[in-house]
């Protein structure tokens, strides 16, 4: 967004309206929808300085997230309280190089209070997960120009070949850097990944792995303590089972996990994320 043209107050549609500064506040959590949640405790609305930042400015007030951050809508209260814990204790960590979205989520996990944590996992806990994200198949894809929080499309146009990768892109840029809940994204995936996916998923692909649903249900959509995967972000998926393959995630309930993806290939990987991404949550 080109914050020359950003006028002193932005609004999206009939609701509120926000100024460019708070828009950016990551003590703020931008609440576009209020009519779409109930009562938002403090730590997800404005968080606690100087460490805490809001919950909802980076996960959304309705727990939706993105490409960059995890889907909270729908998590068992006990799983999302563990992670908090897992994150402070260093037995789950972020994947990737150090970037500003990860440095500000171990500083606010390590920051929270016990009494934080349960706050904001049963307010996420009891909201309704959302698809927001499309799966396509391609070979190729839009041009990728600046990334910031997630990779844009190159505002010059332009194609580029997908290769062995997968690439999710917000569909509205403006409406993604606002943190509106309602965001949408198209994650593109290689000619073939969703039928290889499906595979993988519901049969473990002749021992590549384990049939997802033995531990996360028949439609992935959690059991108990296990979280709900179906419909999140490719992206985000793809980034935790190489934290999984590679140690990042750690914790003692993670060893299950280390077992199913130590035969995953990257093309593996790539393809289990596209198929669940592509499922209604």
């Amino acid at each position: 967004m080109n914050q020359a043209a950003i006028p002193a107050s932005i609004t999206l549609s009939t609701g509120p309206s926000y100024s460019w500064k708070q828009a950016r506040d990551l003590f703020v959590a931008p609440d576009w929808h209020p009519d779409d949640h109930g009562t938002m405790p403090e730590i997800v609305s404005i968080g606690r300085k100087p460490d805490v930042r809001a919950c909802g400015s980076c996960h959304r007030t309705e727990g939706t997230g993105g490409p960059e951050s995890a889907i909270l809508a729908g998590l068992p209260i006990g799983y999302f309280v563990q992670q908090i814990a897992d994150i402070k204790s260093g037995v789950r960590k972020l994947s990737g190089p150090a970037r500003p979205s990860t440095t500000v989520m171990l500083a606010t996990a390590k920051a929270m209070t016990d009494a934080e944590a349960l706050a904001a996992a049963q307010y996420f806990s009891a909201l309704k997960p959302r698809h927001n994200v499309k799966v396509i198949e391609a070979e190729t894809i839009p041009k990728i120009g600046e990334a910031r929080l997630a990779f844009f499309k190159s505002p010059g146009g332009g194609v580029e070949p997908l290769g062995r990768r997968i690439v999710e892109f917000p569909d509205d840029v403006d409406q993604f850097e606002l943190r509106d809940s309602r965001a949408t994204f198209t994650a593109y995936a290689p000619i073939g990944s969703l039928a290889r996916g499906e595979t993988l998923v519901k049969t473990g692909g002749s021992g590549t792995t384990l049939a997802c649903g033995i531990c996360h249900g028949p439609a992935l959509k959690g059991v108990g303590p296990i979280p709900p995967i179906a419909g999140r972000s490719p992206t985000y998926i793809v980034r935790q089972l190489y934290e999984f393959k590679t140690g990042g995630r750690s914790a003692d309930a993670s060893a299950l996990m280390k077992q199913v993806v130590e035969k995953l290939s990257p093309d593996d990987i790539i393809s289990l994320a596209a198929y669940v991404g592509s499922l209604e949550p």
